[in-house]
């Protein structure tokens, strides 16, 4: 591999012989690599971990003798222990955090300080003086090296943080899969919750469940990003068909000074409603990990009081009554047959005027006036109206327990 530089032809050999002399070096040579590492960059290595400044130190100095080794002939440039010490690199750093752009700045570090000590060498004396030449050469081999070793490192970093991504994945979805499940009250998944998700399995927690149609997320995305902005924090799963969050205040990442909102569920149907097209509960659970099955079932159970075709969140603290309905399908048929049965068996123009009076009644506290004035009929008509609902349910608006059944109707018939 000649080179003309102007002041005679480098070859390979030229090139070798010339590091030859820096193979006893190796690891003062490494040893000054890492120092200009840690100091460039003490920050980001000390949030890694006190354990990363000694792996650097090992790991240099191996990199900087299998790179003389291949410098100075004694092993095959494109050798598999070489390319193995760097794909083993690349797994580690991206096992121990270490953000790609800091590994790959270290390895251009690496090279030219290499290079600096072949070029420092030889001028420190007549007797080991390299030619211009094979100095030139030398940086173009270091310089064509370090683009291979880049891109084994690169690919081996990515591979390890795409398993790792998953693995991750995989672990906080048995997390959450956990909670439903009910074992949020098990010391030991407890501990996982905090370990894998970092919440404190004390602190209130809410669920989100979300009932998209067609298909699609529901606008679930943009949720998340509402609720980042708030301080909360939400990790999604899907079970079943069933999307479902648990929401937990995180980190403040607004402005200076705000405070991050405790979690409350009309303050949550606020921050998600606007963005969601699925049918959303939501459910607080002020015991934490705990209650997190218990307020998954409530959260399901205020999603489907929803009409289909609808959008938009509903707390379960909003919907107690049609929840309870929703609780309990066995009783809807019995509720409706003892209080709307014969109502609903009139002809259908007549049940509808007769439904639509009731539900206006029940919404004024049984008054005929104010029904009168939502129906724009008049006072009378609606008086009429309310004999015959008397008469057909055999209840009475004037009774507390009959007027409760029959808003339970009315709401159990508008499902």
């Amino acid at each position: 591999m000649p080179l003309d530089s102007g002041a005679g032809r480098a070859s390979l050999g030229d090139v070798q012989r010339a590091w030859l002399p820096l193979v006893e070096q190796s690891d003062r040579i490494a040893d000054s690599i890492t120092l200009a590492l840690l100091e460039r960059d003490a920050e980001i290595y000390d949030q890694v971990g006190p354990d990363l400044r000694g792996d650097v130190r090992e790991s240099t100095r191996v990199h900087i003798r299998r790179g003389l080794e291949v410098l100075t002939g004694k092993r095959p440039a494109g050798s598999s222990a070489a390319a193995e010490v760097w794909r083993e690199t690349g797994r580690r750093r991206a096992r121990q955090g270490v953000p790609l752009e800091l590994v790959l700045n270290a390895y251009t570090v690496g090279a030219r300080m290499l290079w600096e000590a072949l070029v420092g060498h030889s001028r420190r004396g007549t007797e080991d003086r390299v030619a211009e030449s094979v100095l030139l050469l030398a940086a173009q081999i270091v310089w064509s090296n370090l683009d291979v070793q880049n891109a084994v490192l690169i690919g081996s970093y990515r591979r390890e943080s795409l398993r790792l991504t998953r693995a991750d994945l995989q672990r906080q979805q048995s997390v959450l899969d956990g909670l439903i499940e009910g074992r949020g009250a098990d010391p030991e998944h407890a501990a996982e919750v905090r370990e894998v998700l970092g919440i404190d399995p004390d602190a209130a927690v809410a669920c989100l469940v979300a009932l998209p149609e067609d298909g699609v997320d529901g606008g679930l995305s943009q949720c998340e990003d509402r609720l980042e902005r708030v301080g909360w924090t939400v990790r999604w799963h899907v079970r079943g068909g069933t999307y479902f969050g648990l929401v937990a205040v995180g980190a403040v990442t607004g402005k200076v000074g705000s405070v991050t909102p405790e979690l409350d569920e009309e303050q949550l149907v606020q921050v998600v409603g606007t963005q969601v097209q699925a049918r959303v509960g939501v459910c607080v659970a002020q015991e934490g990990v705990s209650g997190f099955a218990a307020a998954y079932q409530l959260a399901t159970r205020a999603a489907e009081t929803m009409p289909r075709g609808r959008r938009g969140a509903v707390a379960v603290s909003q919907r107690l009554p049609e929840v309870l309905l929703a609780g309990s399908p066995q009783v809807v048929p019995l509720l409706l047959r003892e209080t709307l049965g014969r109502l609903l068996t009139q002809p259908e123009p007549q049940a509808r005027t007769l439904l639509d009076t009731l539900a206006a009644l029940l919404r004024h506290d049984g008054s005929p006036t104010h029904a009168a004035e939502e129906l724009y009929c008049h006072r009378n008509t609606v008086i009429y109206r309310l004999k015959q609902i008397e008469e057909l349910t055999g209840r009475s608006l004037a009774d507390p327990r009959d007027k409760l059944l029959l808003e339970l109707a009315v709401l159990a018939h508008g499902r």
